[in-house]
């Protein structure tokens, strides 16, 4: 066999010691996003939204979006409330429209709605999930309030309906991505 270059020879090494590393590692790794979300909930039960706002259907439009966002992106399943491991529920507290600018004629030119939802997730003996407190780089997910916005331009040919759905996409990602453990 042919002498090699010295530094190719630590260079060989180098990468079968890297390749070895990966494999075996330190700590157990999961592939995939299984790992982001806590392992002993497996599926969970988002009754109607309920809300205290006099806009028509915002409760049932926000569930179904959190719903949606709950299947597009964890592993979590949505189930009955008989055999769910978890229960997702909440309350539309807070509806309001406020005025961001005006032409010269103090015409209404842009808004904003706010929603402000409040929610917690309780397992099936009805105690709060929390997530591994070895960590606080995640915000612990508790019964909470989050307010989330839809910009409205009524020129532009948006109506309060596309404002409304700004805001409650907005709050479905912020409850999924408070499903995520912290690392």
């Amino acid at each position: 066999m042919p002498e090699q270059h010295p530094s190719r020879r630590l260079f060989l090494f180098a990468a079968a010691s890297l390749a070895v590393a990966n494999v075996t590692g330190c700590v157990h790794y999961q592939v995939g996003n299984r790992n982001l979300y806590r392992p002993d909930i497996h599926t969970i039960h988002v009754p109607i939204f309920k809300s205290e706002s006099f806009r028509r259907d915002l409760g049932e439009r926000l569930t179904e979006r959190i719903i949606k966002e709950i299947e597009d992106t964890t592993p979590y399943r949505i189930a009955d409330a008989e055999t769910a491991d978890s229960v997702l529920r909440g309350t539309i507290v807070r509806d309001d429209k406020f005025v961001q600018g005006t032409n010269p004629l103090d015409d209404p030119r842009i808004l904003r709605e706010d929603l402000q939802i409040k929610y917690e997730w309780v397992d099936q003996r009805g105690e709060l999930i929390r997530q591994p407190a070895s960590l606080s780089l995640a915000p612990l997910l508790r019964t909470d309030t989050i307010t989330a916005r839809g910009v409205l331009y009524p020129e532009a040919g948006q109506s309060m309906v596309t404002a409304q759905q700004e805001a409650i996409d907005a709050f479905a990602k912020q409850v999924v991505q408070n499903m995520q453990a912290p690392w």
